[in-house]
C-alpha cells in the first residue's frame, strides 16, 4: 500500500504544483481573473485528483483484484493528503515569494465588485475592515496553509469516496479460461 500511495500521491502532487506554477504568469498579468480563475484552478485540482482513482485501481489489481471500500478509501485519502500537501507548499511559495501583494489585490477586487453591484458605503466600509483582518491573518503561514488546504481537500474527498465506491470488489475476478471450484 505504501508504494502505491507514495507513487500516486507524489505524481498527483507534482501535477497540482506544476499547474499552479504554470498559471502563475497568467495570475500576475491579470489574464486569470476571479471568474475564470475558479474554473482553471478547480479543473487543475480535479485533474490532479484523477490519480486517486488510478492509485486505488492499481492497489486493487496488486492485491489480487479485490479491495474493500474501507481499504480503497484509505488508499485514496492518503493520496489526497499527499497531493494537498504539495498544493499547500506550492501556494506558500507562490504567495510569500512571488505574490506578496495578493491580499491587497484580492481586497481591491472584492471592494470593486461590491461597488459595481451598488453596495452601500456602510457595507463597503464593513467589508474593508473585514478584508484588513483577513490580510493580517493570511500573512501568518499557518493560517495561510490551513485556508489553502481546504481548497483542494473537499474535491479530493469526493473523488476518493466515488473512486472507493466504484472500485470496491469483494472477490477477485477469475482469469478468463480458469475453471472455478464450487
Amino acid at each position: 500500500m505504501k508504494k502505491v500511495v507514495l507513487v500516486f500521491g507524489l505524481i498527483s502532487g507534482a501535477i497540482s504544483s506544476a499547474m499552479m506554477f504554470l498559471t502563475l504568469p497568467f495570475m500576475k498579468s491579470g489574464a486569470v481573473n476571479s471568474k475564470n480563475g475558479l474554473i482553471v484552478g478547480y479543473t487543475a485540482i480535479f485533474l490532479s485528483f484523477l490519480l486517486v482513482f488510478f492509485g486505488i485501481r492499481t492497489y486493487r489489481e496488486n492485491a489480487g483484484g479485490a479491495v474493500t471500500f474501507g481499504r480503497a478509501f484509505s488508499v485514496g485519502i492518503l493520496i489526497t493528503l499527499i497531493s494537498c500537501m504539495f498544493y499547500v507548499a506550492s501556494w506558500e511559495i507562490i504567495y510569500f515569494k512571488f505574490m506578496p501583494d495578493y491580499g491587497d489585490k484580492y481586497a481591491a477586487r472584492t471592494i470593486d465588485t461590491m461597488r459595481a453591484k451598488g453596495a452601500t458605503d456602510a457595507a463597503i466600509a464593513a467589508k474593508k475592515q473585514e478584508m484588513e483582518k483577513f490580510k493580517t491573518l493570511y500573512k501568518n503561514p499557518l493560517f495561510n496553509a490551513a485556508i489553502t488546504f481546504i481548497e483542494p481537500f473537499p474535491v479530493g474527498l469526493v473523488v476518493t469516496l466515488l473512486s472507493a465506491a466504484f472500485l470496491r470488489k469483494r472477490t477477485p475476478t477469475p482469469a478468463p479460461g480458469v475453471a472455478q471450484a464450487f
